[in-house]
């Protein structure tokens, strides 16, 4: 029995309005909520019991029908034995024949469970619940229904208990529900979406699921799908190239049955990681992508599909009422934005962005040739694209918290819209059917600060609606493609107090940003079925051989259980070994040797691997034997003993088990017969593996290993060891055991081997004995003089890397690595970096970082001056890398404890970003001291004020947020963008009549600012078009630019599209609100976009 089983809530006992259980409607209104869903059938069943007290432990009553299926109740009079026993009544909704039923059931089911009293039907205990009942799940129920002695006593208020005379009623309520998706209360463990719906999710990388829904809104556009499939790629790679990488997830969406991964795409895009972690606007990201797309398919079979596909035309007018005058512009739009606020439905919103204005009174139209008139202005459309994005104005900028804020209102929008109304009559297509069908709705649930993406998209006109939720597919109703989108409160009443309030936290989060729809004359040629010879041949042969690859990474992943890995230690990699015992295996901060290494099969006879090593290093079989290294008590790893040649069944792993217990792996010494005629080891001697501690390189290495019989004595190694190293005869040494780490010890000269306790595999480490003086010059120099020194260094060494904390990595700011000692403090770890970066270490800034993602944890403090052991911190479970962020400062990093460090981005007398100059001044100064400092590094106009603004800019990008002058730079929040220009003699110099206005660059969308805003002086009765020279005048920008420039009046009252200006227009006369601005809509030369609340802007570099 399932614990998991719902332990019911507090069974209700109803005391209120009484009901009878046999008065079946008013019963079931009464305790069985309504869900939402169709009912496919409703059936009551009661099972009569006596002698309660005697009933066996477990029973079931007979079946019977519901939804055609066969139920039954299970009950346990005394409690499921996972109950405290005897005390508990437990009872379940039971599903009859589970076996019977055919493979991949279900059935969802909402019932409630009563025990009535026999005598009076309004006596009774109940629970109520639902579940989708599946092979897994073939009961549910309550584990704790009742306390056994509140059902066999009369409770308050009532005159009767509910057993009585050891009998009692037990009654099942089920509804069987339609389940028109398949997946009503799914718990999609095992769920397959592929095999439910024919598609495949995205993983999500971080905060990708903003870009997943786009992208399979975009992959479903089967004609973009073709279009982006004809862009020649062969010769790219797919992590440079976006055009191949998105190839390759739109194939990989295609063909795969697994949820497909995005990472090579947004590599592509010249994103890092982190990149994934920030959610950005999806139009925004839309935009990006396809002006990159664009410019990929010219000169291909798909240029102009982008166009043809979602680009429609759009005119802007002003049209004279008194005369017969109008001026208008025709411009191209790819998406259309739409207001929700205030709006109940799409059409408002259509009617709302057409809506004429009237412009009268003061703000009559300057007409060319007619003077001051009454006038109607306004935007109508001229055609829309087969594809119609349609961005609903979810996110909005709020005056008064300098913040975006998310428009969670109701806003419907239709299965099918009929757009003629809002095509110009004049307009040649006006009489073409303008009928769209809804294809994807791409929701958002959470606030502005992040939350969930998810797309509804009809692949087809056959297809049923699905949802594409990162990496899952399910099917969908259509109330969950219009109603649950629509935002603000549910409409149904039907829901009981607790649901009521889960809902509502959750409903009025979640809601539709963009809908997609298509022109239903064209449904068939955009959503044409895809064929075989629409994916590029070259594209099928690069995946598939990589599925191929991957099926084999896979398969020897599934079958490592049937192998081992033999790492081999030879004289050779011994030589190239600094280290303890003859290589590194398992250490917590040092790298694993590299090692010779072979994958073996566990049942390999140790004759045929033996002659695989063998041929490995181009040796005949005899004269290779191999040595078993075993890790011994005091955990050091050493070769212990020879593998016998005389057991030719031997397998590797029956080697390993025996030889090497407590290891996963095989480790070996190679160790090369010179005379095959004596194949095994000398008698009574020992095999013993010498090291070199040259005080002069500060250097141990390996120098191969010697036999030496046991009952010899240690100074006999000495002409042995000055021959091999060619020293001359006689030359002193010192011979050291290393015994472990941290153990390391003197031998005895006199003494022998045997009574030394020397054995197999151990390792003996010498020097050339020094004078006194020599040693004491060694130390005097930081250097070691013996062994044990450098083995302590050696147990303490670790590898820290270095990386730079703000710039990518180049030759100015490597990323390198330092072995040190975690004894080292970190003056001589920022010695070390500084004298690697060539950079005064005073001036070197270091932070640690996270290990798990690498981000910057704190930054070190050199006044603690800690060891490198402290800032490491324990990992005790894996060993990591420790990564070190530095800095390259201008300033010595005592001095930045007591200052503030700020950069300053100065625009200049003509708003550009001319340079950004960083200052570190004392915390106490103001920004009147930092403007100061300014002016005696900028160079300011001839002839100009001499005066200079602070300001920041507000979040939206539209306006300044000037500085006093007497703020402390100390007190000033974090992080702070900090610019100044220099205040204009216009603007020093204006009249009182003058209006100072604020100005700010945006391109095409109000939310697309970029640049930095400023301020402007407007001068009544002055026409617009000598307005603009001053403009020009004030930019320094060329005619040829300048032409391109477009004005509009931006009104943060109205969400109104921006009212572009004519040249006869005067600007003065606008009744300005303090956040009302002149917006110049232009290119953004700049690459410094602005996008709603401080968002990065979205670059696609590949």
């Amino acid at each position: 029995m399932d614990e998991e089983k719902m332990n019911g809530g507090p069974p209700m006992e109803i005391i209120d309005d009484v009901v009878s259980v046999h008065d079946h409607e008013a019963f079931a209104a009464k305790h069985l909520p309504d869900l939402g869903h169709d009912v496919k059938d409703f059936q009551v069943y009661t099972w009569r019991l006596t002698n309660w007290k005697k009933l066996e432990k477990k029973i079931t009553s007979p079946e019977f029908d519901c939804g055609g299926h066969k139920w039954r109740i299970l009950l346990f009079p005394f409690g499921n034995s996972n109950a405290p026993p005897n005390d508990t009544v437990s009872v379940y909704l039971d599903y009859a024949e589970p076996k019977k039923s055919p493979e991949g059931w279900h059935a969802c089911a909402q019932f409630a469970l009563v025990i009535s009293n026999i005598h009076d039907p309004t006596i009774y205990t109940v629970s109520h619940a639902h579940h989708r009942f599946i092979a897994e799940e073939c009961d549910w129920g309550f584990t704790r229904f009742s306390e056994l002695r509140k059902l066999f006593n009369i409770q308050e208020g009532y005159p009767r208990p509910t057993i009585e005379e050891e009998s009692a009623d037990v009654t099942v309520y089920v509804r069987v529900l339609e389940d028109p998706t398949g997946v009503l209360w799914h718990n999609f463990v095992n769920y397959d979406s592929k095999k439910e719906t024919g598609y495949v999710g995205l993983k999500n990388q971080g905060a990708t699921c903003y870009m997943n829904s786009l992208l399979q809104s975009l992959y479903c556009t089967r004609y973009f799908r073709k279009a982006v499939y004809q862009i020649p790629t062969e010769d790219e790679h797919p992590t440079e190239s976006v055009s191949l990488a998105l190839q390759r997830v739109f194939y990989h969406l295609q063909t795969s049955d697994q949820p497909v991964g995005t990472t090579e795409l947004t590599k592509s895009f010249g994103w890092k990681s982190n990149d994934s972690f920030y959610q950005h606007d999806v139009q925004e990201f839309n935009r990006v992508l396809q002006d990159n797309l664009e410019s990929k398919m010219k000169g291909t079979k798909a240029e102009g599909a982008i166009a043809k596909l979602f680009v429609g035309k759009m005119k802007s007018y002003i049209k004279c009422v008194n005369v017969d005058y109008e001026s208008s512009k025709i411009e191209e739009f790819k998406d259309i934005q739409l207001n929700v606020k205030g709006m109940k439905n799409l059409y408002e919103s259509f009617r709302y962005y057409v809506a004429e204005e009237t412009m009268e009174g003061e703000n009559k139209y300057q007409a060319e040739g007619f003077g001051l008139q009454d006038a109607k202005k306004g935007i109508i459309f001229e055609s829309f694209p087969p594809v119609l994005h349609l961005q609903l104005k979810r996110f909005e900028y709020d005056i008064q918290r300098d913040a975006m804020v998310k428009i969670n209102d109701r806003h419907e929008f239709p299965f099918e819209i009929d757009l003629a109304e809002f095509i110009d009559d004049a307009s040649p297509v006006r009489s073409e059917s303008w009928l769209y069908k809804l294809c994807g709705v791409l929701v958002h649930s959470g606030d502005v600060n992040g939350g969930h993406y998810f797309a509804l998209i009809k692949p087809d006109r056959e297809t049923r609606w699905l949802k594409f939720d990162d990496d899952r597919v399910t099917p969908v109703t259509d109330r969950e493609v219009l109603e649950e989108n629509y935002g603000g409160e549910p409409l149904n009443g039907h829901l009981y107090p607790m649901q009521r309030n889960q809902l509502r936290t959750m409903k009025r989060f979640t809601n539709a940003y963009m809908l997609v729809y298509v022109r239903d004359a064209m449904i068939d040629e955009v959503l044409a079925p895809f064929k075989e010879e629409d994916t590029p041949t070259h594209l099928k042969r690069r995946l598939d051989e990589e599925r191929l690859q991957l099926e084999a990474k896979r398969r020897e992943r599934e079958e490592q259980h049937l192998f081992l890995t033999a790492r081999v230690i030879t004289d050779d990699t011994f030589t190239r070994y600094q280290g303890f015992d003859l290589a590194t295996f398992d250490e917590k901060n040092w790298p694993q040797s590299d090692l010779p290494t072979f994958r073996v099969l566990k049942q390999e006879t140790y004759s045929v691997f033996k002659s695989r090593v063998a041929a490995h290093f181009e040796l005949p079989d005899n004269k290779v034997r191999l040595w078993v290294l075993v890790n011994r008590q005091n955990k050091t790893v050493r070769p212990d003993a020879p593998i016998p040649e005389n057991e030719p069944t031997l397998t590797v792993e029956v080697i390993r088990n025996n030889m090497a217990a407590r290891q996963s792996d095989l480790r070996l010494y190679l160790d090369v017969i010179t005379d095959p005629s004596k194949p095994d080891p000398p008698q009574g001697h020992i095999m013993i593996f010498l090291k070199h501690f040259d005080t002069s390189k500060q250097s141990l290495f390996g120098v191969g290993k010697v036999y030496v019989s046991r009952n010899s004595k240690v100074q006999d190694l000495h002409p042995i060891i000055n021959e091999r190293m060619r020293w001359a005869p006689g030359t002193p040494l010192k011979l050291y055991e290393e015994i472990k780490p941290g153990m390391i010890e003197l031998m005895k000269p006199k003494s022998t081997f045997a009574q030394s306790e020397i054995q197999d595999g151990d390792v003996i480490c010498f020097q050339v004995e020094q004078a006194e003086k020599e040693l004491h010059d060694l130390e005097i120099q930081g250097l070691y003089s013996n062994p044990s020194q450098f083995y302590d260094f050696l147990q303490n060494r670790v590898m820290i890397f270095f990386r730079p904390k703000f710039e990518e990595p180049d030759g100015d700011h490597p990323e390198f690595n330092l072995v040190l000692s975690k004894k080292h403090n970190y003056d001589t770890m920022s010695q070390r970096a500084g004298e690697y970066l060539r950079h005064d270490p005073i001036k070197l800034r270091f932070t640690t970082t996270h290990a798990a993602n690498g981000a910057p944890k704190a930054v070190l403090k050199r006044s603690l001056n800690q060891s490198i052991a402290d800032f490491m911190g324990s990992n005790y479970v894996h060993p990591t890398t420790t990564v070190i962020l530095y800095e390259k400062l201008d300033v010595s990093i005592v001095e930045l404890e007591t200052k503030r460090s700020l950069k300053i981005i100065w625009t200049g007398i003509q708003n550009r970003e001319e340079a950004s100059y960083p200052f570190l001044l004392p915390k106490t100064s103001m920004i009147n001291d930092l403007a100061d400092h300014l002016a005696k590094t900028v160079t300011l106009s001839a002839g100009g004020t001499g005066k200079i603004r602070v300001f920041e800019v507000s979040k939206d990008g539209k306006v300044q947020r000037e500085f006093t002058g007497s703020e402390m730079i100390g007190n000033i929040p974090e992080p702070v963008e900090l610019y100044a220009e220099e205040i204009p003699r216009e603007e020093f110099e204006a009249s009182e009549v003058d209006k100072v206005i604020n100005v700010f660059h945006f391109h095409k969308e109000v939310s697309r600012a970029h640049g930095v805003p400023f301020r402007f002086v407007v001068k009544p009765q002055e026409r617009f078009v000598d307005t603009k020279k001053r403009l020009q005048a004030r930019l320094g920008v060329s005619d040829k630019e300048f032409s391109k420039f477009r004005f509009a009046l931006i009104q943060a009252a109205t969400f109104k599209q921006p009212s572009y200006i004519e040249d006869e227009d005067v600007i003065y006369d606008h009744k300005f609100a303090p956040e009302d601005c002149l917006g110049l809509d232009h290119v953004d030369r700049s690459g410094k976009a602005r996008l709603g609340a401080a968002e990065k802007a979205i670059v696609i570099r590949g």
